[in-house]
């Protein structure tokens, strides 16, 4: 679990803080992250920063969590975050469309080993207050940022390879096993029975879905794409959590977009279909104005096929979760019930099971 600030002794303090902490107020994020050692916003005498903590493997990681590892190119490599930052490509990935990342203020080396990492406090407007026109306007900005890397991902050691394809193979050990019989249990019966009976394939069948999305063009993916990594300072959109970026398909990112902004109910399910159509639209439109040439129904497979292989495990989770009357834990989840959940997330599992229909 994430430390408190009070029981870590700091390495460094950023002249944007001062000489001492007179305050730290934890930011939400995901905590069955075993990379992550703690998020908050520190204040001192002179201003604000954010300060993360990544922390390298130990003996025992977070129970049922996302494990993390010393190896570089594994998808939840604990240290590239910290090298995104201290090499300059957060900053300037995207910057050509006008994308950018918090500055590095600072980074420190633990007595454990692990890195701190300081960083500017952005503030600005959230991406789940964001209206759809603006998360299409930063759909195309991403689609222009990303033709440029598509077919030549920088050769650097530490970015993620083959992330969707190690992300699946990880899902089931939070998933867990999945008794056929909760697909018909009464907690799951208002997912019309052709959704429940596509999500099962689709589960069952998800190395296929994932060999769909392999096989599209590679560009330099964030991986990690949701309102909750957006921020609008001064009109400008800036991208955080730089933790997991490196190789993945044209489109990854969008579909990762299209859909996360939906899974805990921190946005309004009634939009999903507007947002699902304008943010492919301005994705392609991007990529079009990033110099790419390629094929739209190629780009609409990718986003489709990827969206379907990431979120293979949501389905079976969220219906075993309701059989039991067990939510589980989630940093981000609005809904107060497996009742609740399971009516609001019609749209978003028929759009789920809808993608993985793609050949």
């Amino acid at each position: 679990m994430p430390q408190n600030l009070e029981d870590i002794s700091l390495v460094c303090l950023p002249p944007a803080i001062g000489d001492a902490v007179l305050d730290a107020e934890p930011l939400r994020h995901g905590q069955a992250n075993a990379a992550t050692g703690g998020i908050w916003r520190v204040r001192g005498p002179a201003g604000t920063a954010i300060l993360k903590v990544a922390r390298p493997p130990a003996e025992t990681g977070v129970p049922g969590g996302w494990p993390t590892s010393n190896e570089p190119t594994h998808w939840n490599y604990w240290r590239r975050e910290a090298f995104a930052y201290e090499t300059g490509l957060a900053a300037t990935a995207y910057a050509g469309a006008g994308i950018t990342a918090p500055a590095l203020l600072e980074a420190g080396t633990r007595p454990d080993g692990g890195v701190e990492l300081w960083l500017a406090d952005v503030g600005g407007t959230g991406g789940f207050d964001w209206p759809v026109p603006r998360l299409a306007r930063f759909a195309r900005e991403l689609g222009a940022a990303q033709a440029r890397w598509a077919g030549r991902v920088p050769a650097v050691p530490w970015l993620s390879r083959r992330w969707l394809a190690q992300y699946v193979a990880e899902a089931p050990n939070w998933v867990g096993p999945v008794d056929p019989a909760v697909w018909d249990h009464p907690n799951v019966a208002p997912w019309p029975e052709p959704v429940r009976a596509r999500l099962r394939e689709l589960w069952a069948g998800r190395a296929r879905m994932l060999a769909v999305a392999e096989a599209a063009e590679h560009t330099l993916c964030h991986l990690d794409v949701w309102p909750a990594n957006l921020a609008d300072t001064a009109g400008t959109s800036v991208l955080l959590d730089w933790a997991f970026v490196g190789e993945g398909a044209v489109g990854e990112d969008l579909a990762n977009l299209v859909v996360d902004c939906f899974t805990d109910g921190l946005m309004d399910m009634a939009v999903l279909p507007e947002l699902t159509e304008v943010a492919v639209d301005g994705y392609l439109a991007g990529l079009r104005d990033g110099g790419w040439a390629g094929s739209d129904d190629a780009i609409r497979a990718a986003v489709h096929a990827s969206g379907a292989a990431k979120y293979s495990w949501f389905g079976p989770a969220m219906a075993a979760r309701a059989a039991c009357g067990d939510l589980g834990r989630s940093s981000y989840r609005q809904d107060t019930s497996a009742a609740e959940a399971i009516q609001r997330l019609i749209p978003l599992v028929t759009l789920i099971a809808d993608w993985g229909r793609v050949k």
